[in-house]
């Protein structure tokens, strides 16, 4: 009996990501580096961070799939696959925590070239004693957000203005009430400029490694 409770209750770290097809992904950065350019640093950054975190035996990595159409597409790594159903950003986030078992759940998105373990690790750590985490982004975003999920079922997603400096705000707002934890600032690429910066901080040859196709 005791290790079904430690199953039951283990962590789970949910991934969201796009089909990595052209035109469908980093649509703000293709307009600074070109379609064929953006297409291949998501599948990149997609990849290297399921490789980083998807064999991590301290959680369990689960792939939210968009469209859910795309669910069996032969391109997809190897890590348990669920769909992410429809609406907006909120609708999902809200859908994916809840379709997990009991225990905590941490969810990231698949363009954060920095995440690391470490990261997935101590935002987990976080709620051993908070009900929720975030990770900052430098935008008024968030790269992260964490349930503890007891006790009780969270839903801080309502009216949260996405792609805005006040999604964190806003989100953190509709949990009152509850003890919210901070991890640490992490950003996403969604400019030229931003990918820019990237290439300055670890170089070109990561991304020398996309697929390509």
């Amino acid at each position: 009996m005791p290790p079904t409770r430690r199953v039951a209750f283990a962590p789970r770290l949910i991934v969201m990501a796009k089909q990595p097809r052209a035109g469908a992904v980093k649509r703000r950065l293709a307009r600074g580096i070109g379609t064929v350019a953006a297409t291949r640093f998501y599948r990149t950054t997609l990849r290297h961070t399921l490789m980083r975190l998807g064999a991590d035996p301290r959680w369990q990595t689960y792939l939210a799939v968009s469209p859910d159409r795309a669910l069996r597409e032969p391109f997809w790594p190897r890590v348990t696959r669920i769909p992410q159903g429809e609406g907006d950003l909120g609708a999902r986030m809200q859908r994916l925590f809840d379709a997990m078992p009991p225990g905590p759940a941490v969810l990231v998105g698949s363009d954060i070239p920095a995440i690391c373990p470490t990261h997935i690790a101590e935002a987990f750590r976080r709620l051993g004693r908070a009900d929720a985490v975030f990770g900052p982004a430098e935008d008024g975003g968030y790269w992260l957000v964490g349930f503890r999920r007891s006790p009780g079922r969270l839903s801080p997603f309502d009216g949260v203005p996405w792609s805005t400096d006040h999604a964190l705000t806003a989100t953190c707002d509709n949990l009152k009430g509850r003890t919210v934890a901070l991890t640490d600032t992490l950003s996403d690429v969604d400019t030229a400029e931003d990918f820019g910066h990237l290439k300055r901080g670890f170089g070109n040859a990561v991304w020398a490694t996309a697929p390509r196709g």
